[in-house]
């Protein structure tokens, strides 16, 4: 799947002049250049609209067409998601250094290994030269379904690099609670956003063809009548499709059919499990899909199974197209979907995840009404203009205490 365009509203990628004399910089960071694509890319187009000079850094930035749009200028680091990489660990370390001699006002680091490294990198600055950093944790790796010793090693990553944080932004009130328990940084230090932000215009129903859903339909051989769910992501381990194909064998509704976009180590293995379970020719696999929008809308409901996230988009996208969601307990659902814009299910109860596809099916007046207050609720609070206000005065106070904390200037 590719990335919506930037919407009228917000500044066109390479409409900035140039970053304003003695305007701020800024410096946003990630493991790999499709995070800063599709999360970040109109945070960095935004502030350059207001004369800032933004630049990226992430494993693949330099090879990435969009970012030499959105940013002025891009950085290359060799990392890799794997905390075993020990060659790219020390290559990121020296890369960041190298790059922090452009001297950022604010660094913003995403992604947990880039995160530590990156605020690593800042601290071993000269105070005098340190820029002031926040760090966005998309859901903490330590949560309640890892592994004791795994969740351990990242909670204390996080606690010793909390050290180190200026503001930690925390997305979902399960991580705030998380970052409060074990105090990774004093409570002033600790900022819940909303997430990362949609465009809720371009995922409007207005803005989707209105014969997008039924060329979909047509393409894929699913009759108009017939229930259709769609899970939008990677086909990873996490996201825990074949509950989805297990659901689908034991529907009440035997036409029902399951649509997945995305790509994935799990591909083959949803492949496999398909035949074996006998619904093949109502599974398809999309890989990735240049436009979401006339998919999920073609929907019956939007499926979100995964056992960890941080605030799902693709529930915030399908929220904004008037779908309802049926979602697992993993972080974050729960606040978007609530009470009455989908349905809630225990992560890996195949029999109860099959009761809400039922209803969604046998219920579609009420579906459509949760959808209609999906998309109410996405305008109201995660809409991405209000997230870029937010961010706004995020660095507006950070910008303020670095100067604060600057040491005086010596006299001639």
């Amino acid at each position: 799947m590719t990335d919506p365009p930037p919407s009228a509203a917000l500044p066109s990628p390479g409409a900035s002049p140039g970053a304003s004399p003695g305007a701020p910089s800024l410096l946003i960071v990630a493991t790999i250049a499709g995070t800063i694509r599709g999360f970040l890319a109109p945070y960095a187009e935004h502030f350059r609209s207001l004369g800032w000079r933004v630049d990226a850094a992430a494993n693949g930035a330099t090879s990435d067409p969009g970012l030499a749009r959105s940013f002025d200028n891009v950085y290359d680091l060799p990392l890799s998601r794997s905390i075993r990489d020990v060659r790219g660990l020390a290559g990121t370390g020296r890369a960041l250094a190298a790059i922090l001699e452009s001297e950022p006002d604010i660094v913003h680091v995403h992604t947990p290994i880039a995160g530590f490294l990156t605020r690593l990198a800042v601290r071993r600055l000269p105070a005098g030269r340190r820029p002031a950093i926040a760090y966005t944790a998309h859901g903490f790796h330590f949560h309640p379904a890892g592994r004791p010793l795994i969740n351990a090693a990242y909670l204390t990553i996080e606690r010793v690099a909390g050290r180190w944080t200026d503001r930690l932004i925390v997305i979902s009130d399960e991580d705030e609670a998380a970052a409060r328990r074990y105090r990774i940084v004093p409570s002033r230090r600790l900022v819940h956003m909303p997430g990362i932000g949609v465009d809720t215009r371009f995922y409007d129903p207005a803005a989707v063809d209105p014969d997008g859903p039924a060329r979909i339909r047509i393409q894929l051989g699913i009759p108009a009548g017939a229930p259709m769910f769609a899970l939008v992501g990677e086909l990873n381990r996490n996201k825990r499709p074949g509950d989805a194909i297990a659901a689908l064998t034991a529907l009440s509704n035997r036409d029902a059919h399951l649509v997945l976009a995305g790509q994935g180590p799990e591909r083959k293995a949803i492949e496999a499990h398909a035949r074996d379970a006998g619904v093949a020719d109502r599974v398809h696999l999309l890989g990735e899909v240049d436009d979401i929008r006339p998919v999920v809308r073609a929907a019956t409901a939007l499926l979100l199974l995964s056992t960890r996230e941080g605030l799902a988009r693709s529930v915030m996208e399908a929220l904004s197209l008037e779908v309802p969601v049926v979602a697992s307990t993993a972080r974050g659902n729960r606040e978007l979907v609530g009470d009455d814009r989908g349905r809630i299910f225990e992560t890996g109860d195949v029999g109860e995840l099959v009761r809400a596809l039922d209803w969604m099916v046998d219920h579609p007046e009420e579906a459509r009404q949760m959808g209609s207050r999906g998309r109410a609720r996405m305008v109201e609070r995660y809409d991405l203009r209000v997230l870029l206000g937010l961010h706004e005065d995020l660095y507006r106070e950070m910008l303020a205490g670095r100067h604060r904390a600057a040491p005086p200037t010596p006299p001639a």
